[in-house]
């Protein structure tokens, strides 16, 4: 072996392990940034927000409610999985029935026994239509879930009058 065998071989080794301590190594600051539930702003800010999605997750509870009601996932509740595929079921059923017309979250309130779903809808189809809507998923829910199921909804004339702000 000769002396510049052995160099290159050193050198390469030692590049080798500079290369895998890099790989291993990082050297960045640590993000702790949360981002979940909050929206980018745009470069033209033509983004609508309405009341709700304006709000961060932290601020649930502080300045808006809520989404869904209930008192079943307390300590020692008894239908909690049962309330949460309910509550799914109905926001699928309701966004289906009332396809495109919802401007807003759907609220579920559960008070006793009674199943009360609350929401904001544009005035896009005619007052017979809706109050068969009305009355064909206040049926089939009573029906589907064992309880009295009242609709609270109201009107606006178009998706724009609950734009909150635009970012």
């Amino acid at each position: 072996m000769t002396m510049s065998y052995i160099l290159k071989n050193i050198v390469f080794n030692n590049v080798r392990i500079q290369w895998n301590a890099s790989r291993i190594l990082h050297t960045s600051p640590v993000c702790c940034k949360s981002q979940a539930g909050r929206y980018r702003i745009t470069p033209k800010k033509d983004f609508p927000l309405t009341y709700e999605m304006a709000n961060p997750p932290h601020q649930i509870a502080h300045r808006k409610s809520w989404n869904s009601w209930n008192t079943t996932n307390i300590e020692g509740g008894l239908r909690s999985s049962e309330t949460a595929v309910e509550d799914v079921f109905i926001r699928k059923f309701m966004t289906g029935t009332w396809h495109n017309l919802f401007v807003s979250e759907i609220i579920i309130k559960r008070q006793h026994n009674i199943i009360r779903i609350a929401g904001i809808i544009q005035r896009s189809v005619g007052a017979r239509k809706m109050y068969f809507l009305i009355g064909y998923s206040e049926e089939l829910l009573s029906f589907w879930l064992q309880c009295p199921v009242k609709l609270e909804l109201q009107t606006v004339p178009d998706r724009k009058s609950v734009v909150f702000k635009y970012i």
